[in-house]
């Protein structure tokens, strides 16, 4: 026998011996228990113009290639003609190998030239919509292939399980229900367009505090029931490819922990595609390539030269890097991407992308309250409108990190109001407070210096050095704006503007990060004392030189553009205030209020107008103490390229808004799963544990009995709804629930309606008080009703047992609830669970 046909031989035994651990492992459903919808089936064949080689010829292939050739494809490497994607993994020429350039791409392709800038994951799920959810997935695979890209780094699945977690607005929802069944259509439209999808982060990587190093502890039935449920999806849908975690899981690092990349991904689940390791997220050799992982990126620190040494020492088996090679060289097989010649790249259709934009951000923008009629704008409400807000001029696009994307561009909302307010209407606007500052004035340094358009030559540097003094002590915010290698700027001897550390200085903020006309910004509030004060700035030009300006804003500033706001507030007959929260990959929030003057703002302008929309472009759930003042609060997260547009057809009417919650909004700071409780976040000593259990997000606010300011689910209309006729039947294992929704309205609307299921009392588990078993998304006429019909599948009764490592079903009678939220459930009814 043949050394390549032993390591052949090794890596089907290899693959056949996926069994399932203790801790972690899935194996089949309990007897009567059939999988359903969520469970493993058979992967969809991604489409190509060209046929594949098959799994023969893949076998020749592997036998053709070299040590160093297997390992070179096993990791990340410089791009020697990049387009400004996040990775890059060299072919194999000589046979045929294709390199494969890999991009981010949760809200949109980022790479370095203009793609449509989608809005987030989280406003598309507030739709619940799964069939929305996979046109957003074509609309990334299209745009993805176009620009030259093989694999997106996309979806995200980890869950909303607190607030404050950073990247909330690049996943859907803190309900594993929904989440599965979204992420498994968006897989399968980008894929449609045979683009690779990547679900990552395998796995609780639900928080950036700590993300490299924090050990997460989870129980086997919290796993299974909230967190890997969106993964188990994704997998059934077909992904092609998974990224592990940063984090420790149960004190094995995600990216070399056998129960979870062996046992459960490939054993339990039976996915056949390949898993890499998020950017630097590898931490060995040997114990990695053992567990599971295929890739490391972005580079070769441990399955390069140490991999290669490892397999001519023997610690490694060359039958595994045959195996990682071989699942990779499958995958893009599937994907036609070995085929001789490829398959044709599309050309991009800006145009369709932009209408699927604005299509999402219309249906997943969420009101969240509307008193006295305030919205929508009709009659002289529509005819004398103040805007006001930087955010109303300054297009929100989308969060920072890696989510960002270069959009094709980008309407203001002011602009969008304007038009959509038509002639013979007045829009004022005013800023409210100010994100870029106010130029220094020229005099204010002694010596004197102009900072506002200073221009660095190449190979130059420019520096100044001056005095300025205050009268009284106040609270200053200086910027510094630049297009090159950053300023250093000093004040009474102090660096303001430091390079950070990793990626809290790479990864800076979709909005504050980069000024309106594209120059980069780092801003420092101080409160500085009366006397004297010495700046000092000095710059270089590098290669290429640059531009900077140093900008400013004081008390006296902020006092104004306030007083400003309220002026304008008092002369229109509505206003329209937007908010802003800017949220990135690589910090978590540390308040979930409004940052910066937003709330003292809100209160002014509401108190001079009642008729205030506050709009909300934040990332995730926000307090509002501020909320009885006003009129009506509409939550877009962050909405895209067409976010202004959609916002003015929800403001005036053209569109019913159709988006309900997919997270709870908590009434304060302490009411929350996490209040008071470090353990659970951000975590003790590197370690965190998930002692919630199964009781995630609304789960957790009804077993404790906790108000929330919004439930999860919510979301009005701008019609009304009657629920009616409810009767459940016991169904193929499950259950049928049928009821009836009618508009009592004058208006076309949109509805979500929800189906919650109580616990099982003969199941001796944690269940939840209710959980999500099923909804609708209903667009009626006034006066017409719908009768519904959901099937309640048997895995959406059933609860994991830890002993048994199945799911099991809870049978006998169930309590089922059926409403407008998970707080708002006006019918109900119970009936028997049988095992058939």
């Amino acid at each position: 026998m043949s050394e390549a046909v032993s390591r052949r031989s090794a890596m089907r035994l290899l693959a056949a011996a996926g069994t399932a651990g203790t801790a972690l492992a899935a194996g089949a459903c309990a007897p009567g228990v059939p999988p359903g919808a969520e469970a493993r089936g058979t992967p969809p064949a991604a489409p190509a113009a060209a046929e594949g080689k098959g799994a023969a010829q893949i076998d020749a292939l592997l036998e053709r290639l070299t040590l160093d050739e297997k390992t070179a494809l096993l990791h990340g490497a410089p791009d020697p003609a990049s387009l400004g994607q996040a990775g890059y993994v060299p072919g194999v020429a000589r046979l045929g190998i294709p390199a494969l350039r890999l991009a981010d791409g949760p809200a949109g392709v980022h790479v370095a030239r203009p793609a449509t800038a989608l809005p987030a994951p989280v406003l598309l799920a507030s739709a619940f919509d799964p069939a929305l959810a996979r046109e957003y997935g074509r609309v990334l695979g299209r745009e993805g292939r176009a620009l030259g890209q093989d694999v997106l780094l996309s979806p995200m699945v980890n869950l909303i399980r607190t607030p404050y977690a950073g990247r909330n607005f690049e996943t859907f929802a803190e309900d594993p229900r929904l989440t599965a069944d979204l992420v498994g259509e968006m897989i399968r439209g980008i894929q449609d367009e045979g683009l690779i999808a990547t679900v990552k982060h395998f796995a609780l990587n639900n928080q950036e505090h700590g993300r490299d190093t924090v050990d997460v502890i989870a129980a086997e039935q919290t796993l299974h029931e909230t967190e890997l449920r969106g993964f188990e999806a994704a997998v059934a849908a077909g992904a092609g490819a998974v990224m592990g975690a940063y984090n420790k899981v149960n004190g094995v690092h995600a990216c070399e922990s056998k129960p979870l990349l062996d046992e459960l991904l490939r054993g339990s689940w039976g996915f056949d595609g390949w898993v890499m390791s998020d950017w630097d997220a590898t931490h060995s050799t040997v114990a990695a390539i053992g567990a599971g992982l295929d890739m490391e990126m972005p580079g070769g620190t441990h399955f390069g030269g140490p991999l290669r040494e490892a397999v001519r020492g023997g610690s490694v088996p060359e039958a595994a890097v045959d195996l990682a090679v071989h699942r990779i060289l499958t995958t893009m097989d599937r994907f036609g991407l070995l085929a001789a010649p490829p398959a044709a790249r599309p050309a991009r259709d800006a145009a369709a992308g932009a209408r699927t934009a604005r299509k999402v951000a219309a249906a997943g923008a969420v009101l969240l309250r509307n008193e006295h009629g305030t919205l929508p704008l009709t009659g002289a409400a529509a005819r004398s409108i103040a805007v006001i807000g930087p955010t109303g001029q300054v297009p929100f696009v989308g969060g920072g990190g890696s989510a960002h994307v270069v959009p094709d561009g980008a309407a203001a909302p002011l602009t969008a109001i304007r038009r959509r307010a038509g002639n013979g209407s007045t829009v004022r606007y005013a800023l409210g407070e100010d994100l870029y500052g106010r130029p220094l004035p020229a005099k204010l340094l002694t010596p004197a210096a102009d900072m506002e358009r200073r221009a660095v030559e190449p190979g130059r540097v420019w520096s100044h050095e001056g005095e300025f003094r205050l009268a009284a002590d106040d609270e200053w915010t200086l910027l510094v704006h630049y297009t090159g290698k950053r300023p250093v700027v000093r004040l009474d001897g102090e660096e303001l503007f430091p390079v950070r550390q990793g990626v809290a200085e790479y990864f800076a903020g979709g909005l504050l990060g980069s000024a309106p006309d594209g120059m980069s910004v780092r801003r420092s509030t101080l409160a500085l004392k009366a006397g004297t004060h010495r700046l000092a700035v000095t710059a270089e030009g590098g290669d290429k030189g640059q531009r900077f300006r140093i900008r400013h804003t004081t008390g006296a500033i902020r006092a104004a553009d306030l007083a400003e706001a309220v002026r304008t507030a008092k002369a229109a007959r509505s206003v329209v205030l937007f908010a802003y929260e800017d949220a990135t990959e690589g910090r978590d929030r540390t308040s979930l209020a409004l940052p910066g003057g937003q709330e003292r703002l809100i209160e002014a302008v509401a108190a001079a107008n009642p008729r205030t929309t506050v709009v909300l472009n934040t990332s995730s759930s926000t307090t509002m103490p501020w909320l009885p003042r006003t009129g009506a609060v509409l939550q877009m997260y962050y909405p895209g390229q067409e976010g202004a547009g959609a916002t003015a057809d929800l403001l005036f009417g053209d569109v019913d808004p159709g988006g309900r919650l997919t997270q709870t909004f908590p009434a304060d700071e302490q009411a929350t799963p996490f209040g008071g409780d470090p353990l659970r976040y951000p975590g003790v000593g590197g370690r965190q544990e998930y002692s919630e259990g199964v009781h995630v997000g609304h789960r957790w606010y009804d077993a404790q009995r906790v108000t929330p300011l919004f439930p999860f689910g919510h979301g009005l209309s701008y019609t009304t709804w009657q629920y009616e006729k409810l009767t459940v039947r016991p169904e193929r294992g499950g259950l049928r629930v049928e009821f009836t929704v009618r508009n009592t309205g004058r208006r076309k609307g949109t509805e979500v309606a929800q189906v919650y299921v109580g616990p099982s009392a003969e199941l001796e588990l944690d269940q939840p008080v209710r959980a999500l078993a099923g909804y609708r998304r209903l667009v009626l006429p006034p006066g017409r009703a719908e009768r519904v019909t959901l099937d309640i599948t048997a895995r959406a009764l059933s609860s994991w047992d830890p002993e048994r490592h199945a799911w099991v079903l809870g049978s006998g009678r169930r309590q089922v609830f059926v409403g407008r939220s998970s707080r708002e459930l006006p019918l109900r009814s119970k009936a028997v669970v049988t095992s058939r």
